[in-house]
């Protein structure tokens, strides 16, 4: 087996949000953050839904709402790729918006669970500081 694109997905079957969709957030947050540019590989739909024990319809399925959103093109004999011209978001604004709906369910979260806004601007500062330094 060819060894997987540098990309690898973080997929939470728990989560209410639909495996499809997850994967279609996650590449668009990673092309609006630069992480991914034009031309880069995405692993095969049967790499990912191997990795992550899903149904393969699943992959193709987000890969098809993101082919036809622009953002990948298929190349025959590589697979998908990011779609030339893409660039990443040019203002924080543009990414921000994209983290906002997590935002609001974390407030949403904390609301629920009677904590206070400092201690979730902590909570979130820790849980970034970690995530720094799991992918520096």
């Amino acid at each position: 087996m060819p060894p997987l694109p540098a990309v690898t997905f973080d997929i939470q079957p728990q989560l209410a949000t639909p495996i499809y969709r997850q994967v279609v957030e996650q590449v668009q947050r990673l092309v609006a953050g630069g992480q991914l540019g034009a031309g880069d590989e995405l692993p095969s739909v049967r790499a990912v839904a191997e990795r992550h024990a899903i149904n393969p319809m699943t992959v193709s399925k987000a890969y098809s709402l993101l082919e036809a959103e622009g953002l990948l093109e298929r190349r025959r004999g590589v697979g998908m790729v990011v779609a030339a011209g893409v660039q990443p978001a040019r203002k924080g604004q543009d990414r921000i918006a994209l983290l906002e709906p997590a935002l609001l369910a974390l407030a949403r979260h904390a609301h629920q669970l009677g904590i206070t806004s400092d201690q979730a601007l902590k909570a979130l500062a820790k849980a970034l500081q970690s995530t720094e330094q799991d992918n520096p």
